[in-house]
């Protein structure tokens, strides 16, 4: 099923990733120490701002700022933020 979110201006839909349940020595992370995830894949991107094209790409994963508005479409999550409180291509 396709997103039907088209985001204006500088706009980004990401949908969040799982936290992390393992270390990368192998360690299960119990559910009362998981910390809140700021990672996720980019679904959609808007135009950009006049000038001013967006530099990232749907299907990117980026780690992101936590001011972001969050939305449901058939019963899935996803974020919408501005492409300026993405933090990092991963």
């Amino acid at each position: 099923m396709a997103l039907n979110i088209k985001p204006l201006a500088d706009r980004v839909v990401i949908k969040q990733l799982p936290a992390e349940t393992k270390t990368a020595s192998g360690l299960i992370i119990p559910d009362s120490a998981l910390e809140k995830q700021n990672k996720g894949k980019i679904v959609a991107i808007g135009p950009g701002k006049k000038d001013e094209p967006l530099t990232v790409k749907v299907g990117e994963t980026v780690l992101y700022g936590f001011g972001a508005t969050k939305i449901k479409v058939a019963g899935e999550e996803y974020l919408i933020i501005r492409e300026e409180e993405i933090l990092a291509i991963i």
